[in-house]
């Protein structure tokens, strides 16, 4: 069954370029984003993860871990960090899942039960949809997921913003309109009656009887 927005992210023990780890324990009490890949060693994917690790600060400022994945050993995995940083400039300083038995992928939903049981012999194309993006609260629910093609590389400050988001309204009775970004105004809620929003927001504007704007809490 494919997994939604609120599931629990499934929990697993997985080795890693940094350990081994059991990824509800290694969350902790805060925010992750987990991020897949169909194979080492391929060229978007190479230009992702040195890309991911710029941005580093970012996810960590905002209590945000940073973990990777990709359908092969971690010995590979460990050769492909060097050609990264070279690639990029950046060190990948952020664990990375060897999922080289496709258990993780699997369990994620991103290879279906039928693709056997190893890594070995698999081309990229073969593990073309283990190209996600999973954004996991301190409860471990799902709060965002996105899928990507091979061909497009994936915009992590996209992500960024989604947190961004997430996290706000997770604090405040708000939701964020299309293209919001940190400081624009926000929607209030439809639980907010007009009195409340009043006591919480101050002014508001109404646009439609279901649209109300405010100032960002807190901006």
């Amino acid at each position: 069954m494919s997994l939604r927005i609120n599931d629990i992210a499934p929990d697993f023990t997985a080795e890693t370029t940094q350990g081994v780890i059991r990824f509800h324990d290694w969350i902790g009490d805060g925010w992750a984003v987990m991020f897949s890949h169909p194979k080492d060693f391929t060229p978007v994917c190479t230009t992702e993860l040195g890309t991911m690790a710029g941005y580093a600060p970012e996810f960590a400022r905002r209590n945000v871990k940073i973990i990777g994945i990709s359908v092969d050993p971690v010995e590979s995995h460990h050769k492909w960090k060097e050609d990264i940083r070279i690639a990029t400039g950046h060190a990948v300083d952020y664990p990375l899942i060897a999922d080289k038995n496709l258990e993780v992928a699997k369990l994620y939903d991103m290879l279906p039960a039928s693709a056997g049981s190893s890594s070995e012999g698999r081309t990229p194309a073969d593990n073309q949809t283990v190209r996600s993006v999973f954004v996991i609260g301190p409860d471990k629910k799902i709060k965002l997921t996105l899928s990507y093609p091979m061909t497009t590389g994936r915009n992590f400050a996209e992500i960024l913003r989604a947190i961004d988001s997430i996290q706000l309204t997770a604090k405040h009775q708000v939701a964020t309109p299309a293209d919001w970004k940190q400081g624009d105004d926000v929607i209030i809620t439809a639980a907010v009656s007009n009195e409340d929003a009043v006591k919480r927001f101050g002014s508001f504007d109404t646009i439609l009887p279901y649209l109300r704007k405010t100032r960002q809490p807190g901006a």
